[in-house]
Order: structure tokens, then C-alpha cells, then sequence
């Protein structure tokens, strides 16, 4: 019983993994960078914005990720 709630949980954080991954921006600025956009307001705070907030969401499941892995590994 504990197994597949851990299965149907580790199948969940893959999926949420994989949509969070994808909406996240590429860290290649472009010309922008040449020209100093990248130091503006926004580019300063993305700990606030959506960004960093994706970027912890990241982090988050990707440890979850891995305990599950090792958890569902175990022959219990």
C-alpha cells in the first residue's frame, strides 16, 4: 500500500518536474547582454519574480525527485 502511494507521488513530482523545467526561461540574455539589459530592475530582483519562484520550485522537486527514487529502490 505504501508503494504505491510513494509510486503515484514519485509519478506526479516527474510530470510537475518536467512542466516546471519547461516553463522556465533560457539563461542566454543575447544581444541584451552586450548592451547592459541585464542590469536593469527586474533582472536584479529575480529572487521576487516568477523566475526565482520557478527556480525554487525546481530545486524543491528535484530532491523530492531523488529521495523517492532511492526510497522506492529499497526492497521493503
Amino acid at each position: 500500500m505504501l508503494r504505491t502511494i510513494l509510486t503515484i507521488l514519485f509519478v506526479i513530482d516527474c510530470i510537475a518536474l518536467t512542466v516546471v523545467v519547461l516553463m522556465q526561461e533560457g539563461k542566454s540574455q543575447g544581444l541584451g547582454a552586450i548592451a547592459g539589459a541585464a542590469d536593469t530592475y527586474w533582472g536584479k530582483n529575480k529572487g521576487r519574480s516568477m523566475e526565482g519562484g520557478l527556480v525554487k520550485a525546481t530545486t524543491v522537486m528535484g530532491v523530492l525527485f531523488f529521495v523517492l527514487a532511492v526510497v522506492l529502490n529499497l526492497n521493503f
